[in-house]
């Protein structure tokens, strides 16, 4: 036997049942998370104490459940934030930690397009009224020729700004780290600071891991710096834009609407005021759910966790 791997992602029990045979018949001892919903913590921690390697999705990996996994040498995360990870300690202990980078960047770019459009031409709020006998009409958005503001221009962000183009929209870009200047000379995508980003865009769409330096990063101050006519999209991380903040922002129609695929908690509270405003639009966390990202994303977290082991 090679070495034991757990595997939490539920995705693998429903599309990655060849991958795993193909691990087992390698010399892999496979924990398969097969019951159809996440593992509580306390399950979790239970059956990593004793693996090798570990496939990890939103189960949260802090400093107490790692100390207490003597023989474990890497963490491949499903997906790419890894802040569920306390990676201080993974470091300290030599844990190596690999994420999927791109593996799900056109589904993710795809459903903030869609939510984008469902904001701007109000397809959910007119879907609920004409559903119950009301045949009201809202005025919309027309997207073509606004600026789409990306912020966090990696995979995800990049893919976001093609699309946009597509439908004839103008891109700028902000991110953390420089942007390389000759992508977005040969792109076309105006490089900007936060500040003027926020200021003058019409789409403002979150791509940007959460850390210290982003939790709040669009609050209640960045709020009513923007158009009136403004969408915000966040598809990345929940706690990157305020939640209370937005709120007010929506109700003083100090923007135009706000969709949400991701929340500070998860799932929201069914009494949140924000999920009862017309003007805001949720998904639950979905946007990854293709079986396109679903296979891409099972390879690569097997191709890195293997490669650490290993390596």
């Amino acid at each position: 036997m090679k070495g034991k791997i757990l595997i939490t992602p539920r995705a693998f029990a429903k599309n990655g049942m060849k991958e795993i045979e193909k691990l087992k018949q390698q010399g892999w001892e496979i924990h398969l998370n097969d019951t159809g919903k996440s593992y509580s913590h306390e399950e979790f921690v239970k059956y990593a104490k004793d693996v090798d390697g570990i496939i990890i999705g939103v189960d949260i990996a802090d400093r107490e459940m790692l100390k207490g996994c003597k023989n474990l040498k890497a963490i491949a995360k499903y997906g790419v934030g890894v802040d569920n990870i306390d990676l201080d300690t993974a470091k300290e202990l030599g844990i190596k930690i690999s994420r999927t980078v791109g593996s799900n960047s056109v589904s993710v770019a795809e459903h903030t397009i869609a939510l984008m459009f469902a904001c701007a031409k109000r397809i959910v709020d007119g879907a609920i009224n004409v559903k119950n006998g009301k045949w009201n009409k809202n005025y919309e958005i027309e997207l073509m020729g606004k600026k789409i503001g990306i912020i966090g221009f990696g995979n995800i962000g990049r893919h976001v700004g093609r699309l946009a183009q597509g439908i004839g929209m103008n891109v700028c870009a902000y991110d953390v780290f420089p942007i390389n200047e000759k992508y977005a000379k040969e792109h076309n995508i105006q490089i900007c600071l936060l500040d003027e980003l926020v200021r003058t865009s019409d789409v403002i769409t979150i791509h940007t891991p959460l850390t210290s330096e982003t939790k709040d990063m669009i609050n209640a101050e960045r709020l009513k710096e923007m158009k009136t006519t403004a969408i915000v999209i966040n598809a990345a991380r929940g706690g990157i834009i305020n939640e209370a903040d937005l709120y007010e922002a929506l109700v003083n129609k100090e923007i135009f609407a706000s969709g949400f695929d991701v929340f500070s908690t998860e799932p929201p509270k069914t009494d949140e005021k924000l999920l009862r405003l017309d003007n805001f639009i949720l998904t639950p966390h979905a946007a990854s759910k293709t079986l396109e990202a679903d296979m891409n994303t099972i390879k690569m977290s097997i191709t890195n966790l293997i490669t650490d082991i290993e390596g």
